[in-house]
Order: C-alpha cells, then sequence, then structure tokens
C-alpha cells in the first residue's frame, strides 16, 4: 500500500478547507418547503399583494436545476398600481463567529426597469423586518439589474449568529418588472485565531522537516 506524504502547504489547505464549512446551500427546487427549513417570506408592501412564488419558466428559466427551481417576485407584491414594493425573503439563522460569504445568482425579466434587491443583515434569531438595519450590499435600482443570471458575492459580518434577507424593494410598482434569486450559498469564514493557529501548524511542520533533511 503507498502512502502519499503531504507536504506543509497541503496539509495547510486540507486544515483551511475543513475549516470552511458549508451553512446553507439552497436551490430552490419546491419553496413550499422553505418554512420548514427555517426561510421566513414576509410581504409589507403597500397596499399588500403577491407572496414571493416558484419561478416562472415562461418568463425565464432558473440558472440551475429544473426550469422553475428558483424563487421569484415581481410588480403584483403590492395590489396597487402605484404601490410600494417592501418584500422580505429572510434565511434560517446561521452561526457565523467569524463571519460568512454569500453567493447567489440573480437577474431581472427586463434590465430597464427600476427593480432593486437589497442584502440586508440581522444579528440574533429574530426575522422582524425592523432587526435588519445593517445593509451589506445593494443591487439594481437605477436600471442596472442584470438582465441575465449573474453570480454575486457578499460577505456577511461575524458574530454569534444571525439571520440575512433578501430584500425587494421598489417605491412605485409601474418601475418594477420580475425577478429571480437562485443557488444561494453561504460559506463559515474562520475565526482569526483558526488562521494563527494553522500559521502556528504550518511553522512547526516546515521546522521538522528542515531537521529531518539534516539528519
Amino acid at each position: 500500500m503507498k502512502i502519499t506524504k503531504l507536504t506543509p502547504a497541503l496539509l495547510a489547505l486540507a486544515c483551511l478547507g475543513s475549516a470552511q464549512a458549508a451553512l446553507l446551500t439552497e436551490g430552490f427546487d419546491n419553496i413550499g418547503t422553505l418554512a420548514g427549513s427555517g426561510w421566513v417570506r414576509t410581504n409589507n408592501s403597500v397596499p399588500v399583494g403577491n407572496d414571493w412564488f416558484q419561478g416562472n419558466s415562461g418568463v425565464f428559466a432558473s440558472q440551475s436545476g429544473a426550469p422553475d427551481s428558483y424563487i421569484g417576485n415581481d410588480f403584483n407584491a403590492t395590489s396597487g398600481i402605484n404601490g410600494v414594493i417592501n418584500a422580505w425573503l429572510i434565511s434560517p439563522e446561521l452561526t457565523l463567529p467569524g463571519g460568512g460569504q454569500l453567493t447567489f445568482y440573480t437577474r431581472t425579466a427586463d434590465a430597464g426597469f427600476l427593480d432593486k434587491l437589497e442584502v440586508r443583515f440581522s444579528a440574533g434569531s429574530g426575522s422582524g423586518t425592523a432587526g435588519f438595519t445593517t445593509l451589506v450590499s445593494t443591487i439594481g435600482d437605477l436600471g442596472t439589474y442584470p438582465g441575465d443570471w449573474q453570480a454575486f458575492s457578499v460577505m456577511l459580518p461575524a458574530g454569534g449568529s444571525g439571520r440575512f434577507a433578501f430584500h425587494y424593494t421598489v417605491n412605485n410598482a409601474l418601475d418594477a418588472d420580475y425577478i429571480g434569486i437562485d443557488t444561494v450559498n453561504v460559506i463559515a469564514v474562520p475565526e482569526p485565531s483558526t488562521y494563527a493557529l494553522l500559521g502556528v501548524g504550518i511553522a512547526a511542520l516546515l521546522l521538522r522537516r528542515r531537521t529531518s533533511q539534516r539528519d
């Protein structure tokens, strides 16, 4: 049986990979199961209209998976022709001691409208929308929402635990069109102490290797 020796560099990569644990993976294959896994959908639009819905492949297909396996929202989030869209898709509670890297895909049907999606964060377990005071990122607004699936990556704040939220917001429903979100992933970021421990381990391995080469 052949045994492969790991170099310090390979050991470092292995340790770092184990430290970066996947906290959340969601492809929205069936949004009817979201509540059971801790997701919360809240529509504070005025006047209130429809909720987040399963993707409509007739408008556009998903980024990955079955054609309708994404979550969508549109101008019907408010029932008023000039209503205010204020719709929230809130993640399950995540443990984020060192923060987290959130990646996702989103697009609109027509980039000429003023669709806007905010990524917000709230520490703790609460899902009330008033708690999401930390704005992490903004997509779209002045006609800049991507017209094809585009990947985004943002860093979530470090803390004991918290939730992030996708906040679909348009001041006038006449300026809104149709958006989709797909392939959401959160990877835990190691705490600084983890990197320090990793550095000590690498130094020890290098010293041991040098010593063995002298013998």
